[in-house]
């Protein structure tokens, strides 16, 4: 009915993480270069992740 009580799936966890993570990155890009930068790593991970998730 409103699905309350809905979990969410793995690829929507991952997807919103995904784009905290990018959102964070880019945010730092103006005051901090290299967490910025570790950032972009954390979110490449993390579509890998969905992307094989969608393979299987």
């Amino acid at each position: 009915m409103f699905n309350i009580f809905k979990r969410k799936t793995e690829k929507e966890k991952l997807t919103d993480l995904y784009r905290k993570k990018k959102e964070l990155a880019f945010k730092m890009s103006k005051t901090n270069r290299k967490e910025s930068d570790k950032l972009e790593k954390e979110a490449n991970d993390i579509l890998i992740k969905l992307e094989h998730l969608e393979d299987n």
